[in-house]
């Protein structure tokens, strides 16, 4: 069992993006209850570093992330690069979007998938039994890629499933269609390697280290192309490098399984498949 806490790595992290957020183009609300719910895109044009450091927030405060400007896609000069000592953790335990949350009412519906660490506070999904990990903490923050402000009744449910006082709960909305959005998930592209391991079968504990690098697109006029964009310049244009403490027979085979190009809809842009 892991004794680190996702959730107390990012509270600096937090922190750090409400102090700030007036230089980094970001809206502030309170829930009924005392939640702060950041608005990092919606109506608010955020900017390269809020999503920068709403990515580091994502994974959970064990992974560091920065921006710089490379030819390898000539089109899209400028990439984003994270790291992480600690990518099992980081990845499948703070930064995935597994945490399904969901509210009908009438015509009111609202529908996201949470990432953060307060999924491993919430502990809903079968990934936490597989990767051995279940933090507890009194504050928590959830990243929701959405166009609206989530409904009281999900603020509830979060609370209520992470057992925490509604004013130690912070919610950041980054639409996948703005700057931030798009930021964060491109920075997603070690999770998703992260992630094809662990539907593989590989042993996950086995991944020791990783970095992964992928070509920043610009922000989309929406959902659909922005999630086209952002899913192609991780399957297309991202490199992920992983150190596995196995034999090199083990090592090498996962080489060969792990490459997007081995999927039967590589060369298909994401939002066809989609």
């Amino acid at each position: 069992m892991n004794n680190i806490s996702v959730n107390k790595q990012v509270k600096p992290l937090v922190e750090r993006l409400v102090e700030n957020h007036e230089k980094l183009n970001l809206e502030i609300s309170e829930s009924d209850g005392g939640a702060k719910i950041i608005d990092a895109g919606i109506k608010a044009k955020g900017c390269l570093e809020a999503g920068r450091l709403i990515t580091e927030i994502c994974m959970g405060g064990l992974g560091s992330v920065s921006l710089s400007m490379t030819n390898s896609a000539p089109n899209w000069p400028l990439s984003i690069h994270v790291h992480s000592t600690n990518p099992v953790l980081s990845c499948l335990g703070s930064q995935y979007a597994g945490w399904s949350l969901s509210f009908v009412q009438n015509d009111d519906n609202f529908s996201a998938l949470g990432s953060g660490p307060c999924r491993a506070l919430a502990g809903k999904e079968e990934i936490f039994k597989d990767i051995g990990y279940q933090d507890k903490f009194f504050s928590t923050v959830v990243i929701l890629e959405v166009d609206q402000k989530p409904p009281q009744e999900i603020i509830d449910k979060i609370v209520n499933d992470c057992e925490i006082s509604e004013k130690n709960l912070t919610v950041i909305l980054t639409p996948t269609r703005s700057l931030c959005g798009t930021t964060q998930v491109v920075g997603r592209v070690l999770e998703v390697g992260l992630h094809k391991v662990h539907e593989l079968g590989f042993p996950i504990d086995k991944v020791v280290d990783g970095f992964g690098s992928a070509p920043l697109p610009p922000p989309a006029p929406d959902f659909l192309i922005g999630m086209g964009r952002t899913n192609d310049a991780i399957l297309y244009g991202g490199l992920v490098h992983l150190y596995v403490d196995t034999p090199n027979d083990d090592a090498e085979e996962l080489a060969k399984r792990l490459p997007s190009s081995t999927s039967s809809d590589y060369g298909k842009p994401f939002a066809d498949v989609f």
